[in-house]
């Protein structure tokens, strides 16, 4: 009981008094600018997303055809090989019809693979199987077999 009679004796202490206030109002106004900062930071950090999703949005979508240089350097990319000299060459495109997924004849050390190219980005040499289990580079194979045997 004496600590707290000598606290409150303390602090009824004008000059006490008058530095605890200061004080607090000056951590009060540090806690208020940091939340208004936090909050101004968070609202222009929305607002520029929010622009950028929004010019991306308006922008045509470009329906490019693919060429064979163009195949070569996604496929160059891909392999990480040097482009003057790419040891993977595109021999083919086999059907443009769809820019989503174009499958491709590349050779490298004179053995002919199908690979693919998807949205003009991603490439690989692989087996590519449909929704239903058929595979497709097994296909295209055959497909292309079949025209040079005629």
């Amino acid at each position: 009981m004496k600590k707290i009679r000598r606290i409150i004796k303390k602090l009824s202490n004008p000059r006490v008094r008058r530095r605890l206030k200061i004080g607090l109002s000056i951590l009060v106004g540090a806690i208020l600018f940091a939340v208004i900062l936090k909050v101004v930071y968070d609202v222009g950090s929305f607002d520029a997303q929010s622009l950028k999703n929004a010019k991306n949005a308006e922008q045509p979508v470009a329906h490019t055809v693919l060429t064979l240089e163009s195949a070569q350097v996604i496929v160059t990319n891909a392999l990480k090989e040097d482009a003057s000299s790419p040891k993977t060459i595109v021999d083919e495109i086999v059907n443009n019809n769809n820019n989503n997924l174009v499958p491709i004849i590349v050779e490298n050390n004179k053995v002919k693979k199908v690979a693919w190219i998807i949205n003009m980005r991603l490439f690989f040499i692989g087996d590519l199987l449909n929704d239903q289990g058929l595979n497709l580079t097994e296909g295209i194979e055959r497909q292309r077999n079949d025209a040079f045997a005629r």
